[in-house]
């Protein structure tokens, strides 16, 4: 098997099991008792938050541990908030943040604050004259992720974070996908990161609080980390995961050379392997590791099985994947095509052929997905009834909808227009991207009895 999700979790490190079976005899005591048995998990806890401080760029009295990166990220948002309420409420978080960060927004908006997503670009970047726009004089809080977790495109947090700094508010970096790679840049004001990304246990996340920084932590209180997390630390783990962040630190310099490469082979060749694909996400600023395309006319979970059958472990932001059949909220942001997506992320340490083979076995496995579910195959279109500028695919989820309209497009005079009546939300994201691939006109969308009209206009 090769192992293509480690934007979803990276294999344990060796580092990180050296030193989490290493530090399971000496660090299961009480850190915060004075006899010898709590001494030295308190030295084992002291050293690996210096260890940790040193690879963020930050005052270990600045860090905390957490459960996870998730909880890192909800007490950061929630405690930044609250010690900045009687600045106001608004809080300011683009449109293709980790779950984790919308989830607190939502909480907060259903709280009664205020929330402004910013836009990003076709790439999935944001621009920092958005961030600019966007603030007010009761903007408590903004967040930014440091690079994205599905298309790997980076952020320009210094820039966002200069201009927050401009206007008195404090940025918060979610740095899960990047901090592996190296440093945030930038004069941000809070930073969350989560071990299992760059290969440390899961069950250990990172917040970094900066001096001046006004946090008031929420929830009961406790004693231990400085009252931002509760409960006992789990100091093996946390060891662990200091280990390993220094030692793929050490390493990623040259193997972000090594994987920057494999992936690049992946965007170039994809397109030339298999038609109807587009390669998603900036194509320079992005991480070394990770690859997203999306193929037309294709059903993603039935895509990543059949990948699977053949011994590669990928992702996918297809809205099939998901248990509510709606599409990725980041690539519906960024207005990209969203079914038949698959997301490479490779490991440290992958080896060149494996990305041979998987270059060697998708066009055939695309294919074969496409011929299960009737797509057209190549330029030549289906014969078509009468009635064939009205495709009705209501009731049914992507991607049909657009393989029905591939079908009859190919008949349909220039200058003529053809209305798409569909119910699934994936297709108010996938019939526009068609029409950007094809060179088609997208009207627009129009009220029907049932779903919505999406209508297209042939003009070449």
């Amino acid at each position: 098997m090769a192992y293509f999700d480690a934007a979803s979790s990276a294999p344990l490190h060796s580092v990180a099991r050296q030193a989490l079976l290493a530090s399971l005899d000496e660090g299961w005591a009480d850190p915060a008792r004075l006899y010898r048995e709590g001494r030295r998990a308190r030295l084992l806890l002291d050293a690996a938050r210096e260890a940790a401080a040193e690879a963020v760029g930050c005052r270990a009295d600045e860090l905390t541990f957490t459960s996870s990166g998730t909880r890192a990220v909800h007490s950061g948002i929630a405690g930044a908030l609250a010690g900045r309420r009687r600045v106001g409420r608004h809080l300011i978080v683009s449109a293709v943040e980790h779950s984790s960060v919308l989830h607190s927004s939502e909480t907060h908006e259903a709280d009664g604050g205020t929330v402004t997503q910013v836009p990003v670009d076709r790439g999935g970047a944001v621009a920092a004259a958005s961030y600019g726009a966007a603030l007010r004089e009761d903007t408590a809080l903004a967040c930014l992720q440091s690079a994205n977790h599905e298309v790997g495109t980076e952020q320009p947090v210094a820039e966002v974070a200069e201009v927050c700094r401009a206007a008195g508010v404090p940025l918060l970096v979610d740095a899960a996908q990047s901090l592996g790679w190296g440093p945030v840049e930038g004069d941000w004001s809070l930073l969350t990161a989560s071990a299992h990304k760059w290969g440390g246990p899961s069950g250990v996340g990172l917040l970094v609080v900066r001096k001046g920084v006004r946090f008031a932590p929420q929830g009961p209180a406790d004693e231990r980390e400085s009252g931002r997390a509760a409960g006992f630390q789990n100091i093996p783990a946390i060891v662990a995961a200091a280990a390993s962040l220094r030692a793929v630190r050490a390493e990623a310099a040259a193997e972000a050379v090594r994987l920057r490469e494999l992936t690049e082979r992946i965007r170039a060749r994809v397109p030339r392997l298999v038609p109807d694909v587009e390669v998603v996400g900036d194509p320079v600023r992005r991480l070394p590791g990770l690859v997203t395309f999306s193929c037309l006319y294709v059903d993603g979970e039935t895509l990543l099985h059949e990948l699977d059958r053949e011994g590669f472990s990928v992702s996918s932001g297809s809205s099939c994947t998901s248990s509510t059949l709606t599409p990725s909220h980041v690539l519906r942001a960024m207005g990209v095509l969203s079914e038949g997506n698959v997301r490479v992320s490779l490991p440290p340490g992958t080896p060149e052929e494996d990305v041979e083979r998987f270059l060697a076995v998708l066009p055939d496995v695309v294919a074969g997905v496409r011929e299960k579910l009737g797509a057209p195959a190549g330029e030549q279109p289906a014969a078509v009834r009468e009635d064939a500028l009205v495709v009705d695919a209501l009731g049914k989820r992507c991607p049909i909808p657009v393989i029905e309209l591939a079908k009859v497009f190919g008949d349909v005079p220039v200058g003529s227009a053809v209305r798409v009546l569909a119910d699934d939300e994936a297709a108010r994201l996938d019939i526009p991207a068609w029409c950007e691939m094809r060179g088609q006109e997208y009207v627009g969308e129009e009220p029907a009895d049932e779903g919505s009209a999406y209508v297209v206009r042939r003009v070449s």
